[in-house]
């Protein structure tokens, strides 16, 4: 399964590809969208364009991306909720299924610590994925998205796997 992992901003847009197989994470790319200097809708082209170059270049099967947090202002969290408006419509136009993580959630999963600073979850991601060099701090957050998202998979095929052998062992 590829996953593309997105930290979604108005100025600049992470993102993290991997590919999850056998309890394996594979890194395959990483970077950021960043935007052009002028009107908010200029600039949720530009997410919008570059996250489906980057699902015509990587071919990922799902999409995953952080949910609006409460940020420093009411216009802040707007513009934040509308490049994830932009980069959500990106994904569903290539349809591609849409899975959202709180931040709590994804630092949780990939530190251990939903109370993690950026600092840790850039260590912890270049630790997983094996990484020669620590990619910048919107790049490690996307990559930590798509990390949360192959371990909520992962979590839930385990538990369908339990329920299956609960319910085998009922019917005899």
């Amino acid at each position: 399964m590829i996953i593309l992992g997105i930290d979604p901003g108005s100025r600049a847009t992470g993102y993290g590809v991997i590919k999850f197989a056998s309890n394996q994470y594979i890194y395959l790319g990483s970077g950021c969208i960043r935007t052009p200097d002028g009107e908010l809708a200029g600039r949720l082209d530009c997410i919008f364009q570059g996250v489906s170059t980057i699902i015509e270049q990587y071919k990922p099967d799902t999409f995953a991306i952080e949910q609006v947090f409460m940020a420093k202002n009411a216009d802040s969290a707007l513009k934040l909720g509308q490049a994830r408006g932009a980069a959500i419509v990106a994904a569903t136009q290539h349809k591609l299924p849409v899975s959202e993580y709180a931040a709590r959630q994804i630092k949780q999963a990939v530190v251990g610590k939903g109370s993690a600073q950026k600092s840790q979850v850039q260590h912890m991601v270049t630790y997983i994925l094996d990484l020669t060099n620590t990619p910048q701090s919107d790049a490690a957050d996307a990559l930590a998205v798509a990390l949360c998202h192959a371990h909520s998979q992962q979590s839930l095929l385990k538990m369908a796997g339990q329920a299956t052998r609960t319910a085998r062992r009922r019917l005899r």
